[in-house]
């Protein structure tokens, strides 16, 4: 079975200028995991993030 790409989304965290845009995916299985790459470069890095992390990560972002 091929393992279906993730479907990538501008992140609510980007501006709305463009040149500046974060993507996110979002993995379900086996494990939640948040992905998060540089729009500018998709094939370039990419981050990624047990949902327990990504929320503690969120929340201390929140506080700032």
């Amino acid at each position: 079975m091929t393992p279906t790409p993730p479907r990538w989304f501008k992140s609510s965290y980007s501006g709305n200028d463009d040149a500046d845009c974060v993507e996110a995916a979002i993995s379900p299985a086996p494990r939640l995991t948040i992905h998060i790459r540089d729009s500018k470069n998709k094939d370039g890095a990419r981050l990624a993030f047990a949902a327990e992390v990504w929320a503690d990560f969120l929340e201390f972002t929140a506080g700032h």
